[in-house]
Order: C-alpha cells, then structure tokens, then sequence
C-alpha cells in the first residue's frame, strides 16, 4: 500500500489513472516490481476494459513490463461481495512505441510503454483486488493492487446518450491552441480533419463517430499525443461516413479546460485522458476506452457501425 516507491512514481507518471489504486510490489534480487490498475471510472453491473500496468525498478532505472500476456485474476478483496474473473491480459502499447513480439518483456519507457487489458464484469461495487502472474527470463513474478469499483459510472458511459457537444471546431474563432495543444507559437493544428465536426453534429447527421479526449502537449502519461496521431490514421484507413474527432482538455493549460472536456471527462474522482469513445450513428455511447485502446479492435466496432 506504500505509494512512495521509486516503481509507483513512475507508474502514476506513465500511466494515467494513478489514483485510482493502490499498488503493490515483489523484490527478486535487487529488482522491485510493481503494478497499478491504470483504469479509470470503474463500475459494477457492465462490462468493463480493465487495464493494468507493471514497472521494474532497479538502482539503474524503471523499465515497464511490455508485449505479450500476463495471468489476471479479478477478485472483491478480502472475500467480499461479488463474484471473481479471471484470464489472460492482452498487451496494449501506445501506439508508434514497440509492437508486440508476443512474450512479456522488460522494455524501456522511451521505447515501449503499454498497459495489459483484460474484459469483465464486476457484480458488486466496493473495493476489489487484481492478482497478476508473469515470467521475465524463467523467473516467475506475483503481483497485487486493489482498486475501487463504483456503483454507476461518473463518466459518460456504454449504453446513455451521448452528450450533443458543439466542441470546438477549425471553424471556431479560437485560440488554434485550445483546439490542439501542439498549435502553439503561431504552429498551425497539426490534424485539422479531426476538427472538422461536433459531436452534436455527427448524431444530427446520424454517423458513428471516434471522439477521443487527449492533450498531446501536456498529458501526463505520455499516451495522448501518439494516440491522437493513431485518429489521425484511423481516419484515413476507416470509414468515410464516420465522423473522427479529437478533443483539446485545455482552453487555457493549466487555468482552464475546455467546456467540452469539462462536460465529457473532468471530474473530481475521474479527471483522466485519454479517453476515446465510441458513438453510435443513434447518438448512444457503444463503448469506451481509457487510457489506452486497440485500433484494430476500434476499427472492427466502427465498421460494424457505419456499416
């Protein structure tokens, strides 16, 4: 439970949703392990993408936990209410880091970075427990974290209405700054096709739509700037009759945030980014993932959608 750790630190600097465990660690030698649930805004009663995040930590540095699958098992902590899952943690990475090469490895921040997602449904609310077991060169690993699971959802969630948002847009008289972090200093947006539309008026047009919250400049887990570019190519490679859209936090960093990340992601107990959703061509929120996503997984949903 000690969130002092040279592990932790770099845990809560690499992934987003720091506080929303603990975390905990295993020493081998003078390697110290640790993971913490980088998932946000978890709830009961849904199906939920829960993902995790593991560091090692030596007097030369942090190295993350990257590529292939770990065990997890999901269980209400200490016995109490609810019912366990388990199975096989896929890894995500940030994407333009190191693919995956199919075996669980430790890899350097700035060449790697990643979290491990497993799908399932919490029954209960309360305080819950991930177990998580890997290997790193035949030496077999253990880890824990506990971690709250709400009763509803705080964010705008699978299954309501999504918000009819006028969010900035390249039309906007704004601060090109406010619609983008990266057009700073008279720099022009970089991807002005993902500040074309709204989001009220891709439900007004009744198109799917990938909106995805991030600030490239000043984002903390260093996960919102190579997501944003990955829309960017989504756009390009997916269907035409969807809508791409990318959402700017700050209007004023760090003074003000925009009203449409105010609305969408900016909480007192899930003020988080990334955050990627999916809206249906109904203008009914179909999925949504936080910190990281799969594009492959996206463009499948998409497709589906827009078909």
């Amino acid at each position: 439970m000690n969130r002092s750790v040279p592990a932790l630190l770099a845990v809560c600097a690499l992934l987003a949703g720091c506080s929303s465990g603990s975390s905990s660690q295993a020493g081998s030698g003078n390697t110290t392990y640790a993971a913490q649930v980088a998932s946000t805004d978890l709830y009961a009663k849904a199906p939920q993408h829960v993902e995790i995040g593991i560091t090692s930590s030596t007097q030369q540095g942090i190295e993350l936990l990257t590529s292939g699958t770990v065990a997890l098992t999901i269980s209400p902590y200490q016995g109490g209410p609810g019912t366990a899952f388990s199975g096989s943690a896929r890894y995500i990475g940030a994407p333009g880091t190191e693919t995956d090469t199919g075996t669980a490895h430790l890899t350097d921040p700035s060449a790697g970075r990643g979290v491990y997602e497993l799908d399932g449904t919490f029954d209960q609310p309360g305080v819950w427990q991930a177990d998580v077991t890997f290997s790193v060169d035949g030496a077999p690993v253990s880890l824990s974290t506990q971690f709250e699971v709400a009763s509803k959802p705080e964010l705008p969630a699978p299954g309501q209405e999504a918000f009819r948002t006028k969010n900035l847009t390249m039309a906007s008289h704004a601060d090109p700054a406010s619609i983008d972090s990266q057009a700073q200093d008279g720099a022009p947006v970089p991807d002005p096709e993902l500040h074309q539309d709204t989001i009220a008026g891709a439900i007004a047009a009744h198109e799917a739509a990938l909106v995805l919250f991030a600030t490239p400049v000043y984002c903390q887990s260093q996960f919102c700037g190579p997501e944003t570019d990955e829309l960017a190519r989504m756009a390009k490679s997916g269907p035409k009759d969807a809508d791409y859209i990318h959402i700017e936090i700050y209007k004023n960093f760090p003074h003000q945030v925009n009203a449409a990340a105010k609305q969408w992601v900016i909480r007192p107990n899930a003020a988080s980014d990334p955050w990627l959703f999916v809206i249906g061509p109904s203008g009914k929120i179909v999925d949504r993932w936080g910190p990281l996503f799969d594009p492959d997984q996206i463009m499948t949903e998409l497709r589906r959608l827009a078909g």
